[in-house]
Protein backbone atom coordinates (compact mmCIF):
# COMPACT_ATOMS: atom_id res chain seq x y z
CA UNK A 1 0.00 0.00 0.00
CA UNK A 2 1.33 3.40 -1.05
CA UNK A 3 -0.54 6.26 0.61
CA UNK A 4 -0.89 9.93 -0.27
CA UNK A 5 -1.98 11.91 2.80
CA UNK A 6 -3.25 15.32 1.69
CA UNK A 7 -3.06 17.86 4.51
CA UNK A 8 -0.39 18.20 7.21
CA UNK A 9 -2.45 20.18 9.71
CA UNK A 10 -3.55 18.91 13.10
CA UNK A 11 -5.32 15.77 11.93
CA UNK A 12 -2.82 14.98 9.18
CA UNK A 13 0.17 15.35 11.50
CA UNK A 14 -1.52 13.16 14.12
CA UNK A 15 -2.20 10.52 11.44
CA UNK A 16 1.52 10.47 10.59
CA UNK A 17 2.45 9.88 14.24
CA UNK A 18 -0.07 7.05 14.51
CA UNK A 19 0.89 5.42 11.20
CA UNK A 20 4.60 5.62 12.09
CA UNK A 21 4.01 2.84 14.65
CA UNK A 22 2.45 0.49 12.09
CA UNK A 23 3.99 -1.55 9.27
CA UNK A 24 1.11 -2.23 6.85
CA UNK A 25 2.17 0.34 4.20
CA UNK A 26 5.19 0.77 1.96
CA UNK A 27 5.20 4.57 1.59
CA UNK A 28 3.25 7.55 2.89
CA UNK A 29 3.63 10.79 0.97
CA UNK A 30 2.50 13.69 3.18
CA UNK A 31 1.50 16.63 1.02
CA UNK A 32 0.40 20.15 1.89
CA UNK A 33 0.20 23.51 0.15
CA UNK A 34 2.88 24.56 2.67
CA UNK A 35 5.86 22.27 2.05
CA UNK A 36 7.47 23.32 5.34
CA UNK A 37 4.41 22.11 7.25
CA UNK A 38 4.52 18.77 5.43
CA UNK A 39 8.23 18.48 6.23
CA UNK A 40 7.57 19.14 9.92
CA UNK A 41 4.89 16.45 9.98
CA UNK A 42 7.26 13.75 8.70
CA UNK A 43 10.38 14.91 10.56
CA UNK A 44 11.97 12.11 12.55
CA UNK A 45 9.77 9.35 11.15
CA UNK A 46 12.19 7.85 8.65
CA UNK A 47 12.14 6.51 5.10
CA UNK A 48 8.49 5.41 4.67
CA UNK A 49 7.46 9.09 4.89
CA UNK A 50 8.03 11.68 2.17
CA UNK A 51 7.03 15.35 2.24
CA UNK A 52 5.61 17.02 -0.85
CA UNK A 53 3.78 20.13 -1.93
CA UNK A 54 0.33 19.95 -3.52
CA UNK A 55 -2.47 22.33 -4.41
CA UNK A 56 -5.49 20.49 -2.99
CA UNK A 57 -7.87 22.64 -5.02
CA UNK A 58 -6.52 21.08 -8.25
CA UNK A 59 -7.62 17.57 -9.21
CA UNK A 60 -4.88 17.57 -11.83
CA UNK A 61 -2.20 18.34 -9.23
CA UNK A 62 -3.48 15.59 -6.94
CA UNK A 63 -3.56 13.08 -9.82
CA UNK A 64 -0.05 14.04 -10.94
CA UNK A 65 1.36 13.53 -7.43
CA UNK A 66 -0.40 10.15 -7.23
CA UNK A 67 1.15 9.04 -10.50
CA UNK A 68 4.60 10.31 -9.52
CA UNK A 69 4.63 8.19 -6.37
CA UNK A 70 2.54 5.25 -7.65
CA UNK A 71 -0.08 5.90 -4.99
CA UNK A 72 -2.67 3.21 -4.25
CA UNK A 73 -4.70 5.07 -1.59
CA UNK A 74 -5.39 8.78 -1.05
CA UNK A 75 -6.33 9.98 2.45
CA UNK A 76 -7.91 13.44 2.47
CA UNK A 77 -7.09 15.31 5.70
CA UNK A 78 -7.98 18.86 4.66
CA UNK A 79 -11.21 20.75 5.17
CA UNK A 80 -14.26 19.81 3.08
CA UNK A 81 -13.84 22.65 0.59
CA UNK A 82 -11.28 20.44 -1.11
CA UNK A 83 -13.16 17.13 -1.07
CA UNK A 84 -14.16 17.10 -4.73
CA UNK A 85 -10.81 17.97 -6.35
CA UNK A 86 -9.01 15.40 -4.18
CA UNK A 87 -11.78 12.83 -4.79
CA UNK A 88 -11.62 13.46 -8.55
CA UNK A 89 -7.82 13.49 -8.58
CA UNK A 90 -7.62 10.12 -6.84
CA UNK A 91 -10.08 8.61 -9.33
CA UNK A 92 -8.19 10.02 -12.30
CA UNK A 93 -4.98 8.42 -11.03
CA UNK A 94 -6.60 5.03 -10.40
CA UNK A 95 -6.22 5.25 -6.61
CA UNK A 96 -8.69 4.38 -3.86
CA UNK A 97 -9.83 7.25 -1.67
CA UNK A 98 -10.67 7.95 2.00
CA UNK A 99 -11.89 11.11 3.69
CA UNK A 100 -13.15 12.29 7.08
CA UNK A 101 -15.70 14.82 5.81
CA UNK A 102 -17.84 14.70 2.67
CA UNK A 103 -18.64 17.13 -0.12
CA UNK A 104 -20.38 20.29 1.04
CA UNK A 105 -24.10 20.88 1.25
CA UNK A 106 -26.14 23.81 -0.07
CA UNK A 107 -29.34 24.76 1.77
CA UNK A 108 -32.70 24.59 0.05
CA UNK A 109 -33.23 27.97 -1.67
CA UNK A 110 -36.82 28.45 -0.45
CA UNK A 111 -37.28 26.34 2.69
CA UNK A 112 -33.82 25.87 4.25
CA UNK A 113 -35.19 24.95 7.70
CA UNK A 114 -37.64 22.36 6.45
CA UNK A 115 -36.34 20.77 3.26
CA UNK A 116 -32.91 19.59 2.17
CA UNK A 117 -31.14 21.17 -0.75
CA UNK A 118 -27.86 19.62 -1.88
CA UNK A 119 -26.97 17.26 0.95
CA UNK A 120 -23.55 16.44 2.37
CA UNK A 121 -21.94 13.85 0.13
CA UNK A 122 -24.43 14.23 -2.76
CA UNK A 123 -21.69 15.17 -5.21
CA UNK A 124 -19.70 12.07 -4.28
CA UNK A 125 -22.65 9.68 -4.36
CA UNK A 126 -23.57 11.03 -7.79
CA UNK A 127 -20.33 9.45 -9.07
CA UNK A 128 -20.72 6.11 -7.25
CA UNK A 129 -21.42 4.17 -10.46
CA UNK A 130 -18.15 5.40 -11.98
CA UNK A 131 -16.18 4.21 -8.96
CA UNK A 132 -17.96 0.84 -8.99
CA UNK A 133 -17.42 0.36 -12.72
CA UNK A 134 -13.71 1.10 -12.28
CA UNK A 135 -13.42 -1.34 -9.37
CA UNK A 136 -12.26 1.46 -7.10
CA UNK A 137 -13.28 2.28 -3.52
CA UNK A 138 -14.12 5.69 -2.08
CA UNK A 139 -14.54 5.17 1.67
CA UNK A 140 -16.11 8.40 2.86
CA UNK A 141 -16.56 9.79 6.36
CA UNK A 142 -14.00 7.61 8.15
CA UNK A 143 -12.82 9.96 10.90
CA UNK A 144 -14.31 9.90 14.37
CA UNK A 145 -17.64 11.58 13.53
CA UNK A 146 -18.44 10.56 10.88
CA UNK A 147 -16.46 7.35 11.05
CA UNK A 148 -16.28 5.45 14.29
CA UNK A 149 -19.79 6.70 15.13
CA UNK A 150 -21.04 4.98 11.95
CA UNK A 151 -19.16 1.78 12.82
CA UNK A 152 -20.93 1.83 16.19
CA UNK A 153 -24.30 2.16 14.43
CA UNK A 154 -23.62 -0.88 12.28
CA UNK A 155 -22.32 -2.85 15.27
CA UNK A 156 -25.50 -2.08 17.23
CA UNK A 157 -27.66 -3.23 14.30
CA UNK A 158 -25.64 -6.42 13.78
CA UNK A 159 -24.96 -7.46 17.35
CA UNK A 160 -27.26 -5.74 19.85
CA UNK A 161 -30.70 -4.91 18.46
CA UNK A 162 -33.57 -6.70 16.75
CA UNK A 163 -35.20 -3.38 15.86
CA UNK A 164 -33.83 0.17 16.17
CA UNK A 165 -35.99 3.16 17.00
CA UNK A 166 -33.30 5.86 16.94
CA UNK A 167 -29.60 6.12 16.24
CA UNK A 168 -28.42 9.35 17.81
CA UNK A 169 -24.78 10.37 17.52
CA UNK A 170 -23.86 12.42 20.60
CA UNK A 171 -20.57 14.32 20.94
CA UNK A 172 -19.44 16.09 24.10
CA UNK A 173 -16.33 17.08 26.03
CA UNK A 174 -15.11 18.87 29.15
CA UNK A 175 -12.03 20.32 27.45
CA UNK A 176 -10.65 23.68 28.52
CA UNK A 177 -7.76 25.69 27.04
CA UNK A 178 -5.51 27.58 29.45
CA UNK A 179 -5.03 31.25 28.63
CA UNK A 180 -7.88 31.60 26.12
CA UNK A 181 -11.43 32.82 26.61
CA UNK A 182 -12.41 31.27 23.28
CA UNK A 183 -10.27 28.71 21.46
CA UNK A 184 -11.99 25.93 19.46
CA UNK A 185 -10.23 22.58 19.64
CA UNK A 186 -11.06 21.79 15.99
CA UNK A 187 -11.07 23.71 12.71
CA UNK A 188 -13.29 26.76 13.16
CA UNK A 189 -13.88 26.81 9.38
CA UNK A 190 -15.44 23.34 9.52
CA UNK A 191 -17.21 24.04 12.82
CA UNK A 192 -18.95 27.11 11.37
CA UNK A 193 -19.96 25.10 8.31
CA UNK A 194 -21.58 22.27 10.23
CA UNK A 195 -23.11 24.32 13.06
CA UNK A 196 -24.71 27.16 11.08
CA UNK A 197 -26.02 25.09 8.20
CA UNK A 198 -29.55 23.69 8.70
CA UNK A 199 -29.25 20.41 10.64
CA UNK A 200 -30.54 17.30 8.88
CA UNK A 201 -32.73 14.64 10.54
CA UNK A 202 -33.76 11.28 9.08
CA UNK A 203 -37.10 9.62 9.77
CA UNK A 204 -38.18 6.41 8.06
CA UNK A 205 -41.64 7.71 7.17
CA UNK A 206 -40.42 11.14 6.08
CA UNK A 207 -36.88 10.76 4.75
CA UNK A 208 -34.37 13.56 5.22
CA UNK A 209 -35.56 16.96 6.40
CA UNK A 210 -34.00 20.00 8.05
CA UNK A 211 -34.55 22.10 11.17
CA UNK A 212 -33.25 25.50 12.35
CA UNK A 213 -29.68 25.52 13.74
CA UNK A 214 -29.26 24.50 17.40
CA UNK A 215 -32.71 22.86 17.52
CA UNK A 216 -34.01 20.16 19.92
CA UNK A 217 -31.63 20.82 22.85
CA UNK A 218 -31.15 17.95 25.28
CA UNK A 219 -28.85 17.29 28.21
CA UNK A 220 -26.84 14.14 27.59
CA UNK A 221 -24.76 12.38 30.26
CA UNK A 222 -21.30 11.58 28.92
CA UNK A 223 -19.14 8.84 30.50
CA UNK A 224 -15.75 8.74 32.21
CA UNK A 225 -16.25 11.85 34.29
CA UNK A 226 -17.27 14.26 31.51
CA UNK A 227 -20.81 14.45 32.85
CA UNK A 228 -23.92 16.25 31.57
CA UNK A 229 -23.57 18.45 28.47
CA UNK A 230 -26.36 20.19 26.56
CA UNK A 231 -26.39 18.96 22.96
CA UNK A 232 -28.19 20.43 19.93
CA UNK A 233 -28.90 19.34 16.38
CA UNK A 234 -26.05 19.99 13.96
CA UNK A 235 -25.62 19.13 10.28
CA UNK A 236 -23.39 16.05 10.07
CA UNK A 237 -22.60 13.24 7.66
CA UNK A 238 -23.83 10.39 9.87
CA UNK A 239 -27.44 11.38 9.28
CA UNK A 240 -26.80 11.19 5.53
CA UNK A 241 -24.78 7.94 5.70
CA UNK A 242 -26.32 5.67 8.32
CA UNK A 243 -29.82 5.33 6.78
CA UNK A 244 -28.29 4.08 3.51
CA UNK A 245 -27.03 0.89 5.19
CA UNK A 246 -28.61 0.59 8.66
CA UNK A 247 -32.34 0.25 9.25
CA UNK A 248 -33.66 2.67 11.90
CA UNK A 249 -36.80 4.71 12.43
CA UNK A 250 -34.84 7.91 13.16
CA UNK A 251 -31.23 9.15 12.88
CA UNK A 252 -29.91 12.36 14.48
CA UNK A 253 -26.63 14.09 15.30
CA UNK A 254 -26.26 16.36 18.31
CA UNK A 255 -23.17 18.23 19.38
CA UNK A 256 -22.36 19.51 22.88
CA UNK A 257 -21.46 23.10 22.02
CA UNK A 258 -22.30 25.05 25.19
CA UNK A 259 -24.07 28.39 25.48
CA UNK A 260 -20.97 30.52 24.90
CA UNK A 261 -19.97 28.73 21.71
CA UNK A 262 -23.52 28.93 20.34
CA UNK A 263 -23.67 32.68 21.05
CA UNK A 264 -20.34 33.23 19.31
CA UNK A 265 -21.56 31.32 16.25
CA UNK A 266 -24.84 33.26 16.20
CA UNK A 267 -22.91 36.55 16.40
CA UNK A 268 -20.60 35.55 13.56
CA UNK A 269 -23.67 34.77 11.47
CA UNK A 270 -25.38 38.07 12.32
CA UNK A 271 -22.28 39.99 11.26
CA UNK A 272 -21.80 37.96 8.09
CA UNK A 273 -18.45 36.68 9.33
CA UNK A 274 -19.43 33.08 8.59
CA UNK A 275 -19.57 33.84 4.86
CA UNK A 276 -17.12 32.25 2.45
CA UNK A 277 -17.87 34.79 -0.29
CA UNK A 278 -14.93 37.21 -0.66
CA UNK A 279 -15.37 40.86 0.31
CA UNK A 280 -13.09 43.69 -0.72
CA UNK A 281 -11.13 45.29 2.13
CA UNK A 282 -8.72 48.12 1.23
CA UNK A 283 -8.24 46.72 -2.23
CA UNK A 284 -7.82 43.10 -1.15
CA UNK A 285 -10.47 40.39 -1.48
CA UNK A 286 -10.79 38.16 1.58
CA UNK A 287 -13.26 35.57 2.81
CA UNK A 288 -14.78 36.62 6.17
CA UNK A 289 -14.66 33.05 7.44
CA UNK A 290 -10.98 32.79 6.56
CA UNK A 291 -10.36 35.98 8.55
CA UNK A 292 -12.11 34.49 11.60
CA UNK A 293 -9.98 31.35 11.28
CA UNK A 294 -6.80 33.41 10.96
CA UNK A 295 -7.65 35.37 14.13
CA UNK A 296 -8.02 32.25 16.27
CA UNK A 297 -5.19 29.98 17.45
CA UNK A 298 -4.38 26.92 15.36
CA UNK A 299 -6.08 23.99 17.17
CA UNK A 300 -3.08 21.78 16.45
CA UNK A 301 -0.90 24.03 18.65
CA UNK A 302 -3.16 24.02 21.73
CA UNK A 303 -2.42 20.55 23.09
CA UNK A 304 -0.11 21.62 25.90
CA UNK A 305 -2.73 24.14 27.09
CA UNK A 306 -5.73 21.77 26.89
CA UNK A 307 -7.20 19.91 29.83
CA UNK A 308 -9.91 17.27 29.95
CA UNK A 309 -11.47 14.60 27.75
CA UNK A 310 -13.44 14.39 24.53
CA UNK A 311 -16.12 11.80 23.84
CA UNK A 312 -17.68 10.65 20.58
CA UNK A 313 -20.41 8.07 20.57
CA UNK A 314 -23.63 6.63 19.27
CA UNK A 315 -26.76 6.30 21.41
CA UNK A 316 -29.06 3.58 20.13
CA UNK A 317 -32.57 2.83 21.37
CA UNK A 318 -34.97 0.09 20.34
CA UNK A 319 -35.72 -3.57 20.94
CA UNK A 320 -32.90 -5.85 22.02
CA UNK A 321 -32.28 -9.34 20.72
CA UNK A 322 -34.26 -10.69 23.69
CA UNK A 323 -37.34 -8.71 22.65
CA UNK A 324 -37.06 -6.22 25.52
CA UNK A 325 -36.53 -2.44 25.28
CA UNK A 326 -32.85 -1.50 25.19
CA UNK A 327 -30.82 1.70 25.29
CA UNK A 328 -27.07 1.58 24.66
CA UNK A 329 -24.38 4.24 24.32
CA UNK A 330 -21.30 3.05 22.41
CA UNK A 331 -18.48 5.52 22.82
CA UNK A 332 -14.81 6.43 22.50
CA UNK A 333 -13.10 8.75 24.97
CA UNK A 334 -9.65 10.29 24.64
CA UNK A 335 -7.94 12.08 27.53
CA UNK A 336 -5.84 15.00 26.29
CA UNK A 337 -3.15 14.31 28.88
CA UNK A 338 -2.77 10.77 27.47
CA UNK A 339 -2.72 11.74 23.78
CA UNK A 340 -0.17 14.49 24.40
CA UNK A 341 2.10 12.26 26.47
CA UNK A 342 1.81 9.27 24.13
CA UNK A 343 1.74 10.96 20.70
CA UNK A 344 2.33 14.69 21.18
CA UNK A 345 -1.06 15.59 19.66
CA UNK A 346 -4.15 17.03 21.31
CA UNK A 347 -7.12 14.77 21.96
CA UNK A 348 -9.59 16.00 19.33
CA UNK A 349 -7.25 15.77 16.35
CA UNK A 350 -5.75 12.47 17.56
CA UNK A 351 -9.20 10.94 18.02
CA UNK A 352 -10.13 11.96 14.48
CA UNK A 353 -6.86 10.74 12.94
CA UNK A 354 -6.67 7.25 14.43
CA UNK A 355 -9.76 5.98 12.58
CA UNK A 356 -8.64 6.42 8.94
CA UNK A 357 -5.31 4.81 9.84
CA UNK A 358 -7.18 1.80 11.27
CA UNK A 359 -9.31 1.70 8.10
CA UNK A 360 -6.24 1.79 5.86
CA UNK A 361 -4.74 -1.13 7.75
CA UNK A 362 -7.97 -3.13 7.37
CA UNK A 363 -7.92 -2.41 3.63
CA UNK A 364 -4.25 -3.42 3.43
CA UNK A 365 -4.92 -6.78 5.11
CA UNK A 366 -8.14 -7.46 3.21
CA UNK A 367 -10.31 -7.45 6.34
CA UNK A 368 -12.21 -4.60 4.68
CA UNK A 369 -12.86 -4.39 0.95
CA UNK A 370 -15.41 -2.94 -1.43
CA UNK A 371 -16.02 -0.85 -4.52
CA UNK A 372 -18.05 2.27 -5.15
CA UNK A 373 -18.74 5.17 -2.80
CA UNK A 374 -19.27 3.67 0.65
CA UNK A 375 -19.66 4.83 4.23
CA UNK A 376 -18.08 3.00 7.19
CA UNK A 377 -21.40 1.35 8.08
CA UNK A 378 -21.31 -0.53 4.76
CA UNK A 379 -18.42 -2.66 6.08
CA UNK A 380 -18.18 -5.20 8.93
CA UNK A 381 -17.74 -3.41 12.27
CA UNK A 382 -16.07 -6.06 14.43
CA UNK A 383 -12.67 -6.07 12.64
CA UNK A 384 -12.53 -2.29 12.99
CA UNK A 385 -13.42 -2.23 16.69
CA UNK A 386 -10.95 -5.02 17.44
CA UNK A 387 -8.11 -3.28 15.63
CA UNK A 388 -8.92 0.09 17.23
CA UNK A 389 -8.49 -1.58 20.62
CA UNK A 390 -5.24 -3.05 19.31
CA UNK A 391 -4.02 0.49 18.65
CA UNK A 392 -4.21 1.07 22.41
CA UNK A 393 -7.42 3.10 22.24
CA UNK A 394 -10.33 0.93 23.46
CA UNK A 395 -13.99 1.81 23.01
CA UNK A 396 -16.73 1.46 25.58
CA UNK A 397 -20.40 0.60 25.91
CA UNK A 398 -22.95 1.59 28.53
CA UNK A 399 -26.45 0.24 29.03
CA UNK A 400 -28.76 3.15 29.82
Amino acid sequence: MRILLVGAGGVGSAAVSIAARRSFFETMVVADYDLDRASRAVAGHGDPFVAARVDASSAEAVAALCREHRISHVLNAVDPRFVMPIFDGAFAAGADYLDMAMSLSRPHPDAPHAETGVKLGDEQFALADQWSAAGRLALCGIGIEPGLSDVFARYAADELFAEIDEIGVRDGANLTVDGYDFAPSFSIWTTIEECLNPPVVWEADRGWYTTPPFSEPEVFEFPEGIGPVECVNVEHEEVLLIPRWVKAKRVTFKYGLGDEFIEVLKTLHKLGLDSTSPVRVRGVEVSPRDVVAACLPDPATLGDRMRGKTCAGTYVTGTGLDGRPRRVYLYHVVDNEWSMAEYGHQAVVWQTAVNPVVALELLATGAWSGVGVLGPEALPPVPFLDLLTGYGSPWGMEER
